[in-house]
């Protein structure tokens, strides 16, 4: 809360001193004997309300611990002299009290910051305390050391986890979408279990049953009529489950026609096998050829920036695509993600609210050959409607930008994400254009996709603009009827 505190400038010479009320004659031994009695009253008075006056502190003596102001305008600063020892060995600078009331600061934090001034170390570790907490609590490294949770990050990914699932069976019953939805590394795994565990599988079973008729057992017996024929083992029987349900057919191995079993097997197999291949080689082509992938391309500027356009404030970022493909219907959404308190007294966490980004009049839906420029003009239907850039500091919310279309390449449709946070959104500032015409053709440069430039804006809010303006055409408009009715001639 220190940073609300006026800072104290880091050369105090530069200023001139405080006005000072003229000092009465006195004798310096009574000087020398007060000056002890004026400092320990000066901080025993910090606590108490100061009078909104100056008091009269030793004249020439500048204390590094205590901020000194500015001149107001139109008087001279006095140029600062040397301190004296013998006149005013350690006085204390006082100034009016409302260069410390600030009515936003609470009650708790007002208390520490005067139970904190009323300790007297010494002026060079005060003013280096001072210094270094007002660096902390400034409001630049306040947002730097914040760790903010985003509800969506840059890259367009949900920081959203579900937990305390009850129904997991449902997941079961889509399962295509199951695995098309797991990551590569657990993807690849139930790729190649589903296939293994079927080989194993049924080679189990083919294994069994050329021990129960007794084909192992009578192996190199031309008179034995075998069901499996060159099966002597588990790992010859794997071979076999492999070669049928693969159809490779080395041909020292395979089914006879002297038991029924081993033909519905090996038609079984083959079923399995058959679905395993289309669902696997599906999942696997689906899952390389997710549009997700093609929002890689389509990006979306670091910083939102607030400028007048047309006379009205707008809120305004940057999309552009990086292929030269282009997205077909091409619609571009958003959403501001922040949590607000009913007049009931019910908080609704994370409330999204829609962004009008043109869709009554069709600006929303995008050409995107070249990146375009989105605004969102701040009217009596927008969230930041009565938001200054003052409140926009002291706001937490997020904006959540969605960009869907249709790939021309494979016709599939693309959803790309990113989102804005109160402390990315620069007022005052404008885009630079990143289109040229070279050799008849428009050259985009991307290198200047990210660059703004300051423009003179008004700090305050859409709300008071056009309060002021009402106010002012009302004004105009009356002093035109005054003029009217004075210009009109006189009846006879």
């Amino acid at each position: 809360m220190l940073a609300y505190l006026p800072r104290p400038p880091t050369d105090t010479s530069r200023y001139g001193t405080f006005p000072q009320k003229p000092e009465l004659p006195a004798a310096p031994g009574a000087l020398a004997e007060d000056g002890w009695q004026q400092v320990s009253a000066a901080t025993a008075k910090r606590s108490a309300p100061m009078p909104n006056y100056p008091s009269p502190p030793c004249r020439g003596s500048i204390n590094p611990s205590e901020p000194s102001l500015l001149p107001s305008h139109g008087s001279l600063a006095a140029p600062p002299r040397p301190s004296d020892p013998s006149r005013c060995p350690s006085a204390a600078r006082w100034y009016p009290l409302h260069a410390l009331s600030v009515p936003n600061i609470p009650s708790s934090s007002r208390g520490k910051t005067l139970a904190r001034s009323t300790a007297t170390p010494s002026p060079e570790g005060l003013q280096s305390r001072r210094c270094k907490l007002l660096e902390e609590d400034s409001p630049v490294v306040q947002a730097s050391k914040r760790q903010r949770q985003r509800y969506v990050t840059k890259v367009g990914k949900c920081q959203v986890n579900l937990g305390n699932i009850q129904e997991k069976k449902r997941f079961l019953s889509d399962i295509f979408t199951t695995i098309v939805d797991l990551k590569y590394r657990w993807f690849l795994f139930v790729f190649m279990m589903c296939y293994i565990v079927t080989w194993v599988a049924f080679g189990t079973v083919y294994f069994f049953d050329a021990w129960a008729r007794g084909d192992i057992e009578h192996r190199g017996d031309p008179q034995w009529q075998a069901c499996i024929e060159n099966v002597d083992g588990f790992i010859s029987a794997l071979l076999f489950s492999v070669e049928s349900q693969r159809t490779i057919g080395y041909g020292s191995r395979m089914v006879t026609a002297n038991c029924a079993e081993g033909v519905i097997l090996l038609m079984a197999q083959s079923i399995v096998g058959s679905m395993i291949d289309a669902l696997m080689v599906g999942c696997m082509f689906v899952k390389i050829s997710r549009p997700k992938k093609r929002a890689q391309t389509l990006i979306f500027s670091k910083n939102c920036v607030i400028s007048r356009r047309d006379e009205k404030l707008c809120l305004m970022f940057r999309v552009g695509d990086l292929r030269e493909s282009h997205m077909v219907d091409a619609k571009i959404r958003a959403k501001l993600i922040k949590s607000r308190q009913t007049a009931e007294g019910e908080f609704i966490p994370l409330e999204q609210s829609e962004l009008n980004l043109g869709y009554d009049t069709g600006e929303d839906r995008l050409f995107l050959v070249e990146p375009q420029i989105i605004c969102h003009v701040i009217n009596r239907r927008s969230p930041f409607w009565d938001m200054s850039a003052e409140s926009l500091r002291r706001e937490q919310f997020e904006i959540i930008i969605i960009l869907e279309g249709i790939v021309e390449a494979t016709g599939m449709t693309c959803q790309a994400r990113t989102s804005y946070t109160e402390d990315e959104i620069l007022w005052g500032y404008r885009f630079e254009p990143c289109m040229s015409l070279e050799k008849g053709a428009f050259q985009v440069d991307y290198s200047r996709f990210e660059m703004t430039f300051e423009v003179q804006t008004p700090a305050a809010s859409a709300k008071e603009l056009q309060e002021l303006k009402e106010l002012e055409q009302q004004e105009h408009s009356t002093l035109s009827l005054y003029w009217d009715h004075l210009l009109q001639p006189c009846a006879p």
